[in-house]
């Protein structure tokens, strides 16, 4: 449980040049109404507004800046500095609502044997609220299975026991995409990700900087999915679900190549589809 002497939780933003959305994601964490908290910051290299914006919260906020190096890069930086046992992540352009904290430290006080729950969202696309349809519904406890398709956890909505990243590791940094979608399998497979059934956080899309419009987010699916594979953790029953999943998406990476011309990478994916190995690996 959260004990009173380790009770911090350590909010981590990740921003690349969010000046214009990132004030809006730092006043709802430091609106939260749990008191026991520390909000970190890192700047992924921006190059615009962002450094005078955080400059003007001064001793509210703890920022940290490196040179550009990804989502996961800085998220891993944040999580290596911070002081909390908990760990809360926040994207630059999501927000909360102002208990969010408190319900999922809550939730842990209840159940202290949990090492990671999510809250439900509110989605917010091109200005309007949205429904998500049904294949988003997330699920609670053992996920890993229904989490291979598609990734049903969000970082903003997240609250993770830090010794967690201890034992399944960081964000995956070569990932430029779907880094979160790895680390949850990692984390699935033995570990129940569970939900609270309230919307606490608000899961803001559409705008055109988002890093998943701009790289086809199977193929770091299909890697995630090979790795997981080949690492040798997974039941019999995981491993034959995630290898059906891993040829399905596979197939369709591959008809989506072949149809913009990448006839030797379309090849190459069905050839992982069908069962086969090859020394070299096609790149997007």
């Amino acid at each position: 449980m959260i004990e009173q002497k380790t009770d911090t939780i350590s909010v981590i933003i990740p921003t690349f040049n969010r000046a214009w959305t990132l004030k809006r994601a730092v006043d709802s964490a430091l609106a939260q109404d749990y008191p026991h908290r520390e909000i970190i910051v890192v700047d992924d290299g921006s190059t615009d507004g962002t450094r005078d914006l955080l400059a003007g919260y001064r001793d509210k906020i703890r920022v940290l800046v490196q040179e550009n190096k990804g989502v996961s890069a800085a998220r891993n930086l944040g999580i290596q500095e911070s002081r909390g046992s908990f760990i809360a992540l926040l994207d630059s352009d999501d927000a909360w609502e102002t208990n969010k904290l408190s319900c999922q430290a809550a939730f842990f006080q209840s159940k202290p044997g949990a090492m990671i729950c999510q809250t439900e969202e509110i989605w917010i696309r091109n200005g309007k609220r949205v429904n998500p349809k049904k294949k988003h519904k997330k699920p609670s406890g053992m996920i890993f299975e229904p989490s291979l398709k598609l990734c049903l956890v969000s970082p903003s909505a997240v609250m993770i026991r830090k010794q967690l990243f201890d034992q399944k590791g960081m964000f995956n940094e070569g990932f430029p995409v779907c880094e979160d979608y790895d680390l949850w399998l990692r984390i699935s497979h033995d570990t129940p990700v569970y939900l609270i059934d309230t919307p606490l956080t608000v899961k803001t899309g559409g705008h055109g900087d988002q890093l998943s419009a701009a790289h086809s987010q199977d193929k770091y699916r299909i890697q995630s999915i090979q790795n997981l594979i080949e690492s040798n953790v997974l039941s019999p029953n995981q491993e034959q679900a995630a290898l059906n999943v891993f040829k399905e998406k596979c197939r369709i990476f591959a008809n989506g190549c072949m149809k913009r011309g990448r006839e030797k990478e379309g090849a190459y994916y069905l050839m992982l589809a069908a069962g086969k190995k090859s020394d070299s690996v096609t790149s997007c």
